[in-house]
């Protein structure tokens, strides 16, 4: 089968990508490489384009049977920064959603559970969304447009809210890796770092094989339109993350507005719906970041 990964030379991406190689389809990559890198794409794939507009202008062949979209800004702090990501992220998902409209193509999108933030944990699909940032504001913009276009032009689609995702391939992300990545790249290292506040925050940590299955149950579904947690069901205060990796910190004044301080997922309606359940721990996912090689500098 023909699958597009959109974002497939980043983190999660490239591991999408290697995981449908093995299963011996054929692989599709468009990425504009701010957090990824060419390096991070195996051979056996293609790549079609640097930007998602030309993709959706351009390309029209081979039909695709699917397609992944991971190619949004990923950090809060990006649209902080910059603003008119808002704009941006939402302009190629439209595009995208066109695409599919008249490709007849299903797609399985990137959410957050960023945008559970203000809500009691755990977190699940039913509880409403409280706009607390600009991030999170687009990835909820984000799945109500995909709702939209179900219910007018029948494109199914279905949006994943990530939980804490970590594992390897996350040297290109460099600051805006996973907490835990980047805790396991300060010890290798010998630098002490930093940690906001009294470190006693929480996340539902989840290894990127797991969001990896995740992301190819859903496409794998006969679900046309809805929204599922993709995390662990178990989370750990960054203290914990401290103690069991080893690193030297120092605590600093927590500098970011509306931070989310807890996340937690309940993933009942994945499991029953999607047959989605976690596989890697938390100590199994540290010793295989262990094991993967940093292949630049951080």
């Amino acid at each position: 089968m023909n699958y597009l990964v959109i974002g497939g030379a980043g983190f999660i991406g490239s591991n999408l990508v290697g995981a449908l190689l093995k299963r011996r389809h054929n692989v599709f990559v468009v990425d504009n490489f701010s957090t990824g890198n060419k390096n991070n794409i195996p051979p056996q794939a293609v790549l079609l384009e640097e930007s998602i507009e030309k993709f959706c202008r351009e390309y029209d062949y081979p039909q695709l049977d699917g397609i992944f979209h991971l190619g949004q800004p990923s950090s809060s702090p990006m649209y902080r920064t910059n603003r008119n990501l808002v704009g941006k992220t939402i302009s190629e998902f439209v595009n995208l959603f066109k695409y599919c409209r008249d490709h007849n193509v299903k797609i399985i999108y990137a959410s957050s559970s960023s945008v559970y933030n203000g809500n009691k944990t755990p977190y699940d699909e039913a509880m409403n969304i409280i706009p607390t940032d600009f991030y999170t504001e687009t990835r909820y913009l984000m799945e109500r447009l995909a709702q939209v276009y179900y219910s007018m032009d029948k494109v199914k689609s279905i949006g994943l809210r990530l939980f804490s995702v970590y594992g390897p391939r996350e040297e290109y992300k460099k600051l805006y890796a996973n907490i835990i990545t980047q805790l396991v790249w300060a010890n290798s290292h010998g630098r002490i770092f930093d940690i906001y506040g009294d470190g006693e925050q929480r996340r539902d940590a989840t290894f990127v094989s797991d969001v990896v299955e995740g992301f190819m149950l859903a496409m794998k579904s006969d679900i046309n339109c809805d929204i599922f947690n993709i995390g662990s069901g178990v989370n750990y205060s960054f203290n914990e993350f401290v103690s069991i990796i080893g690193t030297q910190v120092r605590h600093i004044k927590q500098p970011i507005k509306n931070y989310v301080d807890v996340t937690l997922a309940n993933t009942t309606k994945a499991e029953e719906q999607l047959g989605f359940k976690v596989k890697v721990s938390l100590e199994e996912g540290l010793r295989r970041l262990a094991k993967e090689p940093e292949r630049v500098v951080v």
